[in-house]
C-alpha cells in the first residue's frame, strides 16, 4: 500500500537539535533578510551591531520544531509537495539553545488526486519549557483514491475591502541555494533533473522559504518588528515560486488577528488563507 491510512496517531522518534547564533543568522539571510537594504534588519542578520541585540525571526521555530515522523507510506518523493504550514510560538526563539521535538501523524486524508498527510510536532527546550507547536501538511500527488476521509474543511475569505497593508519583498535567483543550508536539502529545490521528475521546468523555491518571507512581512508590518508579538502563523501553499521572484504579502487586520495572502510579481497567489495572531 503506497499510503498507509492507519498511520494516523503514530509518533516518530524524538529529535534533539542544538543551534547557535550563526544558525539563526544563516536562516535570516536564507529567507531574504537584508536583501536590497543590508542595514534594515541588522538585529536579525548580525550579532555585533552597535546598540542592537541579536534577535531571531519567529519562523525559525518551524525548523527547530521539525522531527522525523513515523513512516506513512511508500511513494516517489518527487511527487510530494508542502501543502500547509502552521506554527504557534510559546515564547520568542532564543539566539542559541537546544530543543527536543517529537512528531506524530495527526491525519491521513484522501483528496482524490492525492493524499494529504498532516504532521504535528511539539518542541521543548532543554530547560523543559515549550518553544513551539509545529503543524505541517504534505500532499502526495497521485496517491489518493484509497477511500479515506477528505478531512476537515476550513472557511476563509478575504474581507471585502482593500488590504490594510501590502509589503513587497524580493528573493534572490540563488535563494533556494542559501535556504537549503539551514537544513532542507530536498533536491527538488536544487537539482534540475530531480525537479523535472516532479513535473517542474526548474528547481522551485522551498515552501518554507516563501513562508519565512511572508513571516518577515507580518513581523515588520503587523508586529512592529518585535518577534515576541508574532504568536502564530498559518498558510496554505497554493502555487510554487521561482527563486528571484518578488513576493507581495497583503494584510487585513482585525484586532490581534491578521488575515493575509502572498502573491508573486505576476499576481499568482502562492500562500492563501493566511492567518496570524499578533499580541
Amino acid at each position: 500500500m503506497p499510503i498507509d491510512p492507519t498511520a494516523a496517531g503514530r509518533a516518530g522518534e524524538p529529535r534533539t537539535r542544538t543551534w547557535t547564533s550563526k544558525d539563526a543568522l544563516l536562516y535570516a539571510v536564507g529567507v531574504g533578510a537584508g536583501l536590497g537594504d543590508p542595514g534594515a534588519e541588522l538585529a536579525f542578520t548580525t550579532e555585533n551591531s552597535e546598540g542592537l541585540d541579536q534577535q531571531v525571526l519567529p519562523t525559525f521555530a518551524v525548523l527547530l520544531s521539525q522531527a522525523p515522523p513515523p513512516p506513512f507510506g511508500d511513494f516517489d518523493p518527487a511527487r510530494l509537495v508542502h501543502a500547509e504550514q502552521a506554527v504557534t510560538l510559546h515564547r520568542p526563539v532564543p539566539v542559541e539553545g537546544t530543543v527536543t521535538a517529537t512528531a506524530r501523524v495527526e491525519g491521513v486524508y484522501d483528496k482524490g488526486k492525492g493524499a494529504l498527510v498532516v504532521i504535528v510536532s511539539e518542541a521543548v527546550l532543554d530547560d523543559g519549557s515549550p518553544l513551539a507547536t509545529n503543524r505541517s501538511a504534505v500532499f502526495i500527488r497521485g496517491e489518493g483514491g484509497f477511500g479515506g476521509e477528505r478531512g476537515p474543511a476550513e472557511t476563509w475569505a478575504a474581507p471585502e475591502r482593500a488590504p490594510d497593508a501590502a509589503v513587497t519583498l524580493a528573493t534572490r535567483p540563488e535563494q533556494a541555494l542559501l535556504y537549503r543550508l539551514s537544513g532542507d536539502r530536498n533536491t527538488l529545490h536544487s537539482d534540475p533533473a530531480f525537479a523535472k521528475r516532479g513535473g517542474f521546468d526548474a528547481p522551485i523555491l522551498h515552501g518554507l522559504c516563501t513562508y519565512g518571507v511572508a513571516g518577515r512581512a507580518l513581523l515588520h508590518e503587523a508586529a512592529g518588528g518585535d518577534p515576541a508579538r508574532l504568536r502564530s502563523m498559518y498558510g496554505r501553499f497554493s502555487a510554487t515560486v521561482r527563486p528571484g521572484q518578488e513576493l507581495t504579502t497583503e494584510l487585513w487586520r482585525d484586532g490581534p488577528d491578521v488575515l493575509f495572502r502572498t502573491r508573486t510579481d505576476d499576481g499568482t497567489v502562492v500562500i492563501d488563507r493566511g492567518r496570524a495572531t499578533v499580541a
